[in-house]
């Protein structure tokens, strides 16, 4: 009987030695132990999967990735630069002007502008131009008439996603690439779900039949 209170007396110690290290992690679920019930609401996903089931029952998801798709089909949507420059050359501005122009076709959607650069350096020091990179993409898309709450320069891959597998200095990986990231939430066309609506907008104004009497006027 004692060897058995003895095996149950070390297991309470090693459980609550593990416990102790559990709260000293900073665990949010065990470190409300002890704490008032229902105390521990959002541990930062709360609601994500009702959020995601929301937009692909709404359509919002779909349409949002039909948009991204036509946006890389019609416009180049990535820029390159210099070794170890977040500088926008000629031709990047010239790029960045194209997709300013598709841009403001679409005044309900929200892009994200993600840096990247190549595997000469440090993986910190790479983040960090990357995200330079997308910030310096971000600030010539506003000062060419795209609102900035509609822009996102997101936390830089660094040299962890690389178009070309390279060691060197490989100025394919040192770009930026804007994509479509979503809808403003509080666009009146999108509260009504209007998603099909935005995203072939140009295509319904398209087909849209030209009266007799005046050439310019649509019936």
């Amino acid at each position: 009987m004692a060897k058995c209170t003895s095996h149950t007396h070390a297991a309470l110690i090693v459980s609550s030695a593990a416990l102790l290290s559990a709260c000293s992690s900073g665990d949010p679920v065990y470190s409300s132990f002890g704490t008032e019930a229902g105390s521990l609401l959002n541990s930062g996903t709360f609601g994500n999967a009702t959020m995601n089931n929301t937009q692909i029952m709404s359509g919002e998801k779909q349409y949002a990735y039909d948009l991204s798709a036509r946006f890389a089909n019609e416009v180049l949507t990535t820029v390159n630069f210099a070794f170890g420059s977040a500088q926008l050359d000629a031709g990047a501005r010239d790029t960045l002007r194209e997709q300013a122009a598709w841009i403001r076709q679409f005044p309900e959607v929200r892009f994200r502008v993600y840096g990247h650069a190549d595997a000469v350096g440090g993986n910190a020091s790479n983040k960090s131009l990357g995200l330079q990179r997308a910030y310096a993409v971000v600030n010539f898309l506003a000062a060419n008439g795209i609102g900035q709450s509609r822009l996102e320069a997101v936390s830089s891959f660094g040299e962890e996603q690389p178009l070309i597998v390279s060691e060197g200095r490989e100025r394919r990986n040192r770009r930026t690439v804007t994509e479509v990231s979503g809808f403003v939430g509080g666009h009146p066309t999108v509260m009504d779900g209007q998603y099909a609506q935005i995203v072939y907008r140009e295509y319904v104004a398209s087909g849209t039949a030209i009266s007799a009497v005046n050439p310019r006027v649509p019936n």
